[in-house]
């Protein structure tokens, strides 16, 4: 098994939201309408972008100034109007909570719009059946396309694995956590394998804390931003 950094590729890229003139929250996975703020006074903080700054309001339930987890969840639903898995949301939190106090505030909000506007994009380009799911064969052209090279038996572990439906399929919030967690895994392969020829030999101890570093960056990784997707490390 050996691995090196991919080259970019210039079929498959992430054009930010605005780059691609994509709306915020399609209906796909939308969060409420933005309220009418009741005066005037009630503006967005500096560099905020009113529209987004309605959104953060609506979606912050207890006007702590603060989204938690729980009020993600509540805010984010897949194609088929489910809510984003609970440990998705705590992901996605944990990766844009600079100060680890469990939420974001609104700029750090505005960075997370940003990111699951991109990874739609990926699971859009991928799900070639519109059926708002991904089946293995469609996971295994997004891995490629990200640089991996990840035999079909692994892609239906992958589905089996975060398929909470029982339908072997994933749904974009279970995709979007798949593909951390496989990036989390790879940096976690990385900081063992030192000289880099894709080879490691570790004992039990180290399995062991490979396991719970690597579950440790999936809940607090704030490295994973925009666009990161086509960053990763080819695998064969």
């Amino acid at each position: 098994m050996s691995w090196s950094q991919p080259p970019y590729n210039p079929a498959y890229s992430l054009p930010s939201a605005a780059a691609s003139g994509a709306q915020p929250f399609p209906p796909s996975y939308s969060l409420p309408p933005a309220p009418q703020p009741a005066t005037e006074a009630a503006g967005p903080p500096p560099g905020v972008n009113p529209e987004l700054w309605g959104w953060f309001q609506s979606v912050d339930a207890d006007k702590s100034g603060k989204i938690s987890a729980m009020e993600l969840r509540q805010a984010l639903v897949n194609s088929n109007w489910s809510h984003f898995n609970q440990e998705t949301c705590r992901l996605l939190i944990g990766m844009f909570d600079q100060n680890r106090d469990g939420t974001i505030d609104v700029y750090e909000f505005a960075a997370l719009w940003k990111y699951i506007q991109e990874w739609r994009q990926c699971f859009d380009r991928f799900d070639k059946d519109r059926s708002g799911n991904i089946d293995a064969s469609e996971l295994q052209q997004a891995l490629n396309s990200f640089g991996y090279r990840l035999s079909m038996q692994f892609c239906f572990l992958c589905t089996r694995v975060f398929d909470r439906g029982d339908t072997r399929t994933m749904k974009f919030d279970d995709f979007i956590q798949c593909c951390v967690m496989l990036r989390s895994l790879t940096e976690g392969f990385k900081r063992l394998d030192t000289n880099r020829s894709g080879v490691v030999t570790i004992n039990y101890e180290q399995v062991s804390q490979a396991a719970l570093t690597t579950l440790d960056l999936t809940l607090t990784s704030s490295t994973v931003v925009s666009g990161d997707c086509n960053r990763q490390y080819l695998v064969t």
